[in-house]
């Protein structure tokens, strides 16, 4: 009976051992939750907040969406309403397509905003970016003025895409005029990129404005060649040559007594949809070389004469025969 009393006190005091260690563990449970209660609450508030705030997100999404594809609608029908008509300036079609689809863009994103955001207003927008501060503005001044520019370009046309410009020392082919730059592909096959203040401000030199181009060269002959002679067999090279336009009338002029050569000026005119200007200049240049070549006229070069008086020779010092002179 005595052995039987102890094994119930053991497990008596046992069992008020573990009540004992599990109540301390629910009190630190509970203490460690009570810290942690409001991070939890937070959380818990943020999920719910964000999934009564999925659907107007999805409607924001379908409207921004909506106005995106009303800017392909609205290019598609500038497109037809405009292009190939005999009135349409081709970079008039570019502002209306480029400025229209931003203010659509634009426009779709407040409409976003105000939907997804609760009591977002535009203006709330003005004010956030401080779009009427100072600091802004000068901020975004070169933006502003490039913006401007390039919309006064695109509406003035002084190019089109495709036209070969020289604008601030710099030449190439048009290949795109952007709100902010220009953009140029130079004869070596680089890119150009020219903010549009630049080539608002700049003097522009439009290569290809018009088809017909004047082409020129000049080539010296002797004092000793008959000029007329040489001025008819260049002349009768031009009349003969398809490439080189009647009209303006292509001459051949005395410009100059050089040092070393009466030099010609040459003078022509071509279409430039039939040849280049550098083809046609190295073409007539050629068959002017070779004429010459044939009917004995000469193109000289410069040429200097070196003459030594045999006085001077025998009192040069310390030299005791005459100078080679043909080194």
């Amino acid at each position: 009976m005595a052995e039987e009393n102890k094994l119930s006190d053991v497990a008596t005091d046992t069992a008020q051992l573990i009540q004992q260690a599990g109540e301390k563990t629910t009190k630190s449970v509970i203490q460690h939750t009570e810290k942690y209660h409001d991070a939890y609450t937070a959380i818990d508030k943020i999920v719910d907040s964000f999934w009564e705030r999925v659907p107007y997100l999805c409607i924001a999404l379908a409207v921004f969406l909506l106005f995106w594809l009303l800017t392909k609608v609205f290019k598609l029908f500038i497109a037809k309403t405009l292009t190939n008509r005999s009135y349409t300036r081709q970079n008039l079609v570019l502002v209306l397509n480029r400025v229209g689809s931003v203010l659509i863009m634009f426009v779709g994103f407040l409409i976003a905003l105000v939907i997804a955001i609760p009591g977002f207003t535009p203006g709330q927008l003005v004010s956030a970016l401080g779009i009427g501060s100072v600091a802004i503005g000068f901020a975004f001044k070169d933006i502003f003025q490039n913006l401007l520019s390039g919309v006064l370009i695109l509406l003035g046309e002084p190019f089109r895409i495709g036209d070969d410009i020289i604008v601030n020392g710099m030449e190439g082919t048009v290949e795109d005029i952007q709100i902010r730059a220009t953009f140029l592909r130079s004869p070596d096959g680089r890119r150009l990129v020219i903010p549009n203040a630049t080539v608002y401000t700049s003097a522009i030199t439009v290569n290809t404005a018009y088809q017909r181009r004047r082409c020129q060269f000049v080539v010296g002959i002797g004092y000793e060649d008959d000029e007329q002679k040489a001025k008819q067999i260049i002349l009768d090279i031009l009349n003969n040559n398809r490439n080189v336009l009647s009209q303006p009338a292509f001459s051949v002029n005395v410009t100059a007594l050089a040092d070393f050569s009466v030099n010609l000026t040459v003078l022509w005119w071509v279409d430039t949809t039939e040849t280049g200007i550098a083809a046609s200049v190295s073409e007539i240049q050629a068959e002017v070389k070779q004429a010459f070549y044939a009917q004995g006229i000469n193109i000289p070069y410069p040429v200097q004469e070196v003459k030594v008086h045999r006085d001077d020779v025998a009192t040069l010092p310390y030299q005791a025969s005459p100078p080679d002179l043909t080194k």
